[in-house]
């Protein structure tokens, strides 16, 4: 960060608590016949990540800082109650008091520096989360389609639909704060109350290469910081977030068959044939989004695949469209070796891990 003339402060942390009995009255409503988004919790979640960021921005305020880096925002649990937690690390700009915030970041140090130099200049932490549930009509549909064999098309619908919906909204946090993208998005999916949330979190920023049309619909980008300078050193700008979902289904008649052939060693083909057309269905979906918005290629495309149970499996696939735009590169022709260091975790509690999920992993919170 001094390569920017800035110096990193305090670690800064809001939260809110609320009461899990509150919860478990909305969500004692989920098993509707329809399923998707619940959007009475959806609206509750917003709030209570709200209030813990703007207490987090209240506390740094109060040090004369000029942002914070490394925001994350947090579920955590504590028996009857849950906590919305937020944390990051103030920033300060050498030799200047600041009596308000200049920008609020996802990004550690090392991001920072990268989104600075290939002409990203932060504005605010920005997420978007949706709540959802399967629901009674779809889990009733989808499991006489887990009979035969293919996609099944209500359960794809329901996870299409809802991870473009937190999309929209962490475009509509950026349309607030001014800025005309979100870099750095980063997606989870969050199991609680009998049901799931999936929040993005990045950093809305503005870049001088966009077309003024980004204003009303910001671009989005999951690559990496270090990533997004190094398309941006080639003249590339990210322009949209684009996903593909495929729920498929062996069937009963396939799921014997691989059961016996389990048995032996040996390729199982019905499992293999699944896969790939999952994966293919998936991609189709990604290519036909990078077409919508005119995109010259999508970089960064990275698969997931996971088990339902039964004999049903969730293929994910996920990367940024980009486009050539003339004029924009780097300030710098390359990145100092600082920019792309990693911390190390040098104390790992094993018996902490093997007794439950370990809330600290991945948390670094230094401003670099």
């Amino acid at each position: 960060m001094a390569k920017k003339g800035m110096d990193p402060g305090e670690m800064v942390i809001g939260n809110s608590v609320w009461s899990m009995g509150f919860f478990g009255t909305i969500g004692s409503g989920l098993k509707t016949l329809a399923g998707g988004e619940v959007e009475q919790v959806t609206k509750v979640v917003f709030e209570g990540r709200k209030a813990a960021l703007e207490r987090m921005q209240a506390w740094s305020d109060l040090r004369g800082a000029i942002g914070i880096s490394g925001v994350s925002t947090e579920l955590v649990q504590h028996g009857g109650s849950m906590e919305f937690l937020s944390v990051g690390s103030a920033v300060h700009r050498r030799g200047h008091m600041a009596t308000s915030l200049e920008f609020t970041s996802s990004s550690d140090g090392q991001e920072l520096y990268c989104q600075l130099d290939s002409g990203f200049e932060p504005k605010h932490f920005a997420f978007g989360n949706v709540a959802y549930s399967i629901g009674l009509g779809g889990g009733i549909g989808g499991a006489f389609r887990g009979l035969a064999r293919g996609e099944i098309k209500e359960f794809s619908h329901v996870f299409n639909h809802t991870r473009h919906l937190a999309i929209e909204r962490i475009q509509a946090e950026a349309r607030a704060h001014g800025a005309n993208c979100v870099v750095g998005i980063r997606t989870s999916i969050i199991p609680f109350q009998g049901m799931q949330e999936m929040v993005m979190v990045g950093t809305s920023a503005r870049h001088a290469g966009y077309d003024p049309s980004y204003d009303a619909s910001p671009a989005t980008s999951d690559l990496t910081c270090e990533e997004t300078w190094n398309m941006a050193h080639l003249g590339y700008l990210p322009i949209r977030l684009v996903l593909g979902c495929s729920i498929y289904s062996i069937g009963i008649v396939g799921g014997i068959a691989a059961a016996f052939k389990s048995l032996a060693q040996g390729e199982i083909s019905e499992m293999t044939k699944l896969v790939y057309e999952a994966r293919e269905n998936a991609l189709a979906h990604i290519a036909e989004d990078a077409a919508a918005c005119g995109a010259d290629d999508v970089v960064g495309i990275k698969t997931y695949v996971y088990s339902l149970g039964g004999g049903v499996i969730e293929f994910l696939a996920i990367g940024t469209a980009v486009k050539k735009v003339p004029g924009v590169t780097t300030v710098s022709d390359t990145l100092p070796p600082q920019a792309v260091m990693r911390d190390k975790d040098t104390f790992i509690n094993t018996a902490e891990q093997l007794r439950g999920q370990d809330l600290n992993a991945g948390k670094k919170s230094g401003a670099g």
